[in-house]
């Protein structure tokens, strides 16, 4: 063989350049291309994050998505209207009575439909249960991919109580179906506002000692303070919302800004972190909002059950049309889901009863693509953290 036969290497990794791929820099660099997931126990899901390392420290994070893909939109264009809140509950599964408010909503304001007014609280209700729910799960998971099992634990045994609410409920302890376009279901059984009054006041104390199981924990602040940096600007502008968005310090909650249902009528606070806790911006502020909100929404299940009116003659069903086939035209509608902004955009031709076109929006699809933001320049073992902080669910990501 000659001895000046030179032979390119087969394999090659991406350049460092932000404007290139991963495919030109040969295999003598310094960089090291990892590979986390997409089975990987604490991405959420079956997520694939292409990491390029400078030995602990991220060079560039890229986040693959596909491998859990639902076809939501184009099942929604082959159904008929009412048939899609099944398919919407099983986006964010950990959220569905969100999904199906935010569904139900959309229709309702292209249809011009008026629904009563105990409806709109009983719909309230349930869809802040079921924050509380999914913010209990997004709270333990973190702890858990941190090292801390106790808060997961806890976390979960009093979500365990909503689930069996809900379940009481519709039947259903995970997709449940039950906000309908102009209506819900049924009616709430007898004895259940009661016993979701005994549960708010179960867990309200409850909910203070998970906030501070982990904000007081040495180890857990560590973990995540003044990590995954998130600057306001940045998250505007990438179109961030829910705890990504009021984490990084914006006061800014479709409930109180762009009012839907009666969330105008109650009092409740916008969780934004002070800063004294946390830096503005970090995993730990964005974790803080959570657990805050998980409280702000005991306060406004109190208040719907106050106010919402007993009526004796009550219908769930008046206002559901027989027949859903809206006039030709288009609508997006959104609403504050536990992970952000969830919208839906419903384009009508007016001639049958399914869609022409639906769109769904997915806050955790563009919260997920600032993960290459907050990653560069952290450790390796710092993507665990700001994955968990960003709370995705795959089903919603890949819908």
């Amino acid at each position: 063989m000659s001895d000046d036969l030179h032979i390119e290497p087969t394999v090659r990794l991406t350049s460092v350049d932000e404007n290139t791929t991963i495919l030109e820099k040969d295999l003598d660099t310094e960089h090291m291309l990892v590979q986390m997931g997409p089975q990987h126990p604490s991405t959420h899901g079956v997520l694939r994050v292409e990491l390029l390392t400078d030995g602990e420290v991220i060079v560039k994070a890229t986040p693959h998505l596909g491998y859990l893909h639902r076809c939501f939109e184009k099942h929604a264009e082959n159904i008929d209207y009412p048939g899609i809140i099944p398919y919407a509950d099983r986006m964010d599964y950990l959220a569905s009575m969100n999904n199906d408010l935010g569904f139900a909503v959309t229709m309702e304001k292209l249809m011009g439909i008026e629904i009563p007014e105990r409806i709109d609280y009983m719909r309230i209700i349930v869809s802040e249960l079921n924050r509380i729910a999914s913010h209990l799960v997004a709270v333990g998971t973190y702890a858990i991919d941190l090292g801390a099992f106790t808060p997961f634990l806890f976390c979960f045994r009093d979500r365990e109580h909503i689930l069996n609410l809900l379940e009481w409920l519709c039947g259903a302890r995970m997709l449940y179906n039950y906000i309908w376009i102009g209506g819900v279901s049924h009616d709430f059984p007898p004895k259940f506002k009661e016993r979701v009054l005994e549960f708010v006041r179960y867990f309200k104390p409850k909910a203070r000692e998970i906030y501070r199981l982990l904000t007081e924990n040495e180890i857990f602040v560590q973990r995540t303070r003044n990590i995954g940096l998130l600057p306001a600007d940045v998250a505007i502008n990438a179109g961030a919302s829910g705890p990504m968005l009021r984490g990084s310090g914006v006061k800014w909650d479709l409930r109180r800004n762009d009012p839907y249902s009666l969330y105008h009528e109650l009092e409740f606070d916008i969780a934004v972190p002070d800063g004294k806790a946390s830096v503005i911006g970090d995993c730990l502020s964005r974790h803080l909002v959570r657990a805050i909100e998980i409280e702000e929404s005991l306060k406004i299940i109190e208040q719907c059950i106050d106010k919402m009116p007993d009526d004796p003659n009550f219908d769930p069903h008046a206002t559901v049309p027989k027949r859903v086939k809206p006039k030709a035209g288009e609508i997006y509608g959104r609403t504050e889901a536990p992970r952000g902004e969830l919208g839906f955009y419903v384009v009508s031709d007016g001639k049958g009863t399914k869609p022409y076109r639906c769109k769904a929006r997915s806050s955790c699809f563009v919260n997920l693509s600032l993960l290459g933001e907050m990653a560069k320049g952290q450790y390796l073992a710092d993507v665990v953290a700001i994955i968990g902080s960003i709370d995705i669910v795959l089903g919603e990501v890949d819908r």
